[in-house]
């Protein structure tokens, strides 16, 4: 979500060089029209004038109060992933059924927000049938595109973004050597000579050569570091010819393409050593930002070493070929990026590459499982998070080459993305792993694990009956197992796990209890030997309570709490304070209530969890009723609404959840009356949507 105070809006203001009555104009469609598309040649700006006018568009006065989001799909190399990430970008983590695109149709309903999609011009037939829904489905929503062409709705309102005016404009402007030399500048700070008459002469030649276009004079300017303007001036006169001679016609059927930007890029690889080449081209199989750990473990192959990448990485971004991200991160443009995979391809590589792309973002999930149950395990599911787009990459090439390794990946990194609210992405790739990969050729305790990630994400999206089937399958399974690996008994454990939990969530805590229990006696062991058996005890302190053993179930929880404290845990933690708040709750003691429900909150916080956030904003609010705060119940109980509408669900949990919200609330609203009651609600329902685009306290 793009908005003030976001870290964005100072370093683009700075950057940001003329485009003053394109912006003005931009500013007046956003008010009139519902559908702006910015079109325009491959590095004209496009991105840049959106962002601006995005940024300026989310001032707290502006007329999008419900924020302008931003969702980037130059990474996507096809539709399969549009929704999800427009999802993304309205940081909706839909816990349903639904459709990922009748989700956010509802999502949005009402609303009054911008949502900006970037760089449609490689899935304009797909982005054309979402926005014409978005548009029918969503009264008050306005949609700025950028593509390098329009998508073609009668109501669509094109805006052609030219190349920046240099000397030989009618207009007389000088936009273009305004960034040059901005740009050069900023490549060789303080060693660049002075701008004489006769070095403005040659950078106005350089400007007119490229037409303006501005990403093609990002690229000549950082070359000033290692040639000089004349020397620039000249090779592009030999290059390009007159400034009279007309540039080539597009070719039919094809968007228009300014030949200063091929001649830039072309360029740019040219003057690259060729080890910076190649690394350039194996730098393309990322479709969106990537890591120094990344770079070096997917592109390091003969005659590059792990050693060789920093600094010719550092060489790319000196040349702006890559650009270093806020951050820490590195991207390349997409028009950059596309050049180096038409190398990549001639080189013969590309297949190579996806191999070693998916056996890193593979390895990446492999680690994080292995870190779970400890102080790494926040920094996993973060990670795990931020690679989201890499994951369904590898998942897609190990789809088409190996099945299994497909099913693997998808079992490990289910479990995270259930969390992190992919369950759409989960269950699809779930369940195509598990159809493509023949039984005979998947060890069984990968089917196990992949029948468990499953069971779980089914049982989140409210599909119990079916979940309940998957882990009544997958405890005959793993009966015939044995021991994991490690002795801890892991995939039993997994399977009681998923059927105690789809117990409880049917209102059987005394079945779960059974399921949990048989398992843990099956496979003795301290409840922190491993994350399947951890997660068991944990479904047993859920049954203690939901039978009313409360001394119990608050013992047990209070151990698993202190040893996942003393391991840094933060997922097994957050629950086990779950339920000593609910505890606390059911023995009359709400101020205790309170202070585990917000150490949940704190821990839900870390692991980005939108599901578990709403359980405990609803637990939270109880407390402060039952304390006679009523005004600040109300606010909890609005900020927790957010999140259920965030993830789909009107408040659900174990089904104990619902008579205590219902009791409280009700105690809340008699304290306050129905009119003061909804006013604080607003207030804290207003304050949830802030909350879920930027931290901040929780309390509402």
């Amino acid at each position: 979500m793009l908005g003030h105070g976001d870290g964005y809006e100072a370093a683009d203001r700075a950057s940001f060089v003329g485009r003053t009555g394109e912006l003005a104009l931009l500013e007046r469609a956003l008010r009139e029209h519902r559908l702006i598309t910015l079109t325009g040649p491959g590095g004209v700006g496009k991105t840049r004038l959106a962002r601006r006018a995005g940024v300026d568009a989310a001032a707290p006065a502006g007329p999008f109060p419900d924020g302008v989001h931003w969702a980037d799909l130059s990474p996507l190399p096809d539709e399969r992933l549009l929704v999800a990430t427009v999802a993304d970008a309205l940081d909706l983590a839909d816990h349903t059924v639904r459709t990922p695109a009748a989700a956010v149709r509802q999502w949005i309903g009402g609303r009054r927000l911008l949502l900006v999609l970037d760089c449609c011009e490689h899935l304009v037939t797909a982005v054309r049938g979402l926005v014409r829904e978005l548009l029918d489905a969503a009264p008050h929503l306005v949609l700025l595109l950028t593509s390098r062409q329009p998508i073609g709705l009668a109501d669509e309102h094109v805006l052609d973004i030219g190349p920046l005016p240099h000397a030989v404009d009618p207009s007389g402007a000088e936009e273009a050597l305004s960034l040059f030399t901005r740009r050069a500048a900023a490549a060789a700070p303080g060693q660049a000579p002075p701008w004489t008459e006769a070095r403005l002469a040659a950078a106005r030649s350089v400007c007119a050569r490229l037409e303006g276009v501005p990403l093609a004079l990002e690229l000549a300017a950082a070359q000033l570091t290692d040639h000089t303007i004349e020397e620039l001036a000249e090779r592009l006169a030999r290059r390009i010819g007159p400034l009279s001679a007309p540039a080539p016609a597009p070719a039919p059927g094809r968007p228009p393409r300014h030949r200063a930007l091929r001649t830039a890029i072309g360029w740019s690889h040219e003057w690259c050593a060729p080890r910076e080449r190649l690394l350039w081209l194996r730098l393309s199989v990322f479709g969106g930002s990537f890591d120094l750990a990344a770079a070096r473990a997917v592109c390091a192959a003969a005659p590059l070493t792990e050693a060789d990448v920093p600094p010719l990485l550092d060489a790319l971004v000196a040349k702006s070929v890559v650009r270093r991200v806020a951050d820490g991160t590195y991207r390349m443009l997409d028009t950059i990026r596309e050049y180096g995979a038409m190398w990549r391809d001639e080189a013969g590589e590309r297949e190579a590459l996806r191999e070693a792309h998916a056996t890193y973002f593979t390895e990446l999930v492999r680690t994080a499982e292995r870190d779970w149950l400890g102080p790494a395990q926040r920094i996993g599911y973060r990670r795990v998070e931020a690679v989201h787009g890499d994951l369904c990459a590898a998942l897609e090439h190990h789809l088409a080459t190996a099945p299994e390794r497909a099913l693997d990946l998808a079992a490990r990194a289910g479990f995270y993305w259930a969390c992190c609210g992919h369950l759409h992405a989960a269950r699809g790739y779930l369940e195509r792993a598990l159809a493509a990969a023949r039984p005979e050729e998947v060890p069984p305790r990968i089917r196990v694990h992949a029948l468990w990630a499953l069971g779980v994400t089914l049982l989140l999206q409210g599909e119990q009956e079916q979940a309940h089937r998957i882990a009544v399958g997958c405890e005959a399974l793993a009966a015939g197992l044995g021991e994991g690996p490690d002795g801890n008994g892991s995939p039993a454990l997994d399977a009681a796990y998923l059927l105690g939990l789809s117990h409880l969530l049917a209102g059987r805590p005394l079945a779960a209890r059974i399921v949990s229990d048989n398992a843990l006696e099956a496979f003795p062991g301290t409840p922190f030997d491993s994350p399947p058996r951890i997660r068991c005890h944990l479904v047993r302190v859920f049954a203690l309570t939901g039978t009313g053993l409360f001394t119990d179930a608050r013992e047990e929880a209070e151990l698993l709490r202190a040893g996942c404290a003393e391991r840094g845990e933060h997922w097994t933690r957050a629950y086990a304070d779950y339920q000593l708040a609910l505890i606390c709750l059911f023995e009359g003691r709400p101020a205790e209530s309170a202070v585990h429900a917000r150490a949940m909150l704190e821990g839900k916080r870390e692991l980005g969890d939108s599901f578990g956030t709403a359980l405990g904003l609803d637990l939270l609010a109880a407390a402060r009723a039952a304390t006679g705060d009523g005004a600040g119940a109300a606010r909890a109980y609005g900020t927790g609404h957010a999140y259920w509408q965030a993830v789909g669900h009107p408040q659900r949990g174990t089904p104990e959840l619902a008579s205590v919200r219902a009791e409280f609330e009700r105690t809340a609203r008699g304290a306050l009356g129905d009119q003061a009651y909804e006013a604080a609600f607003r207030e804290g329902l207003r304050h949830g949507h802030t909350l879920r685009t930027r931290p901040h306290p929780y309390g509402g």
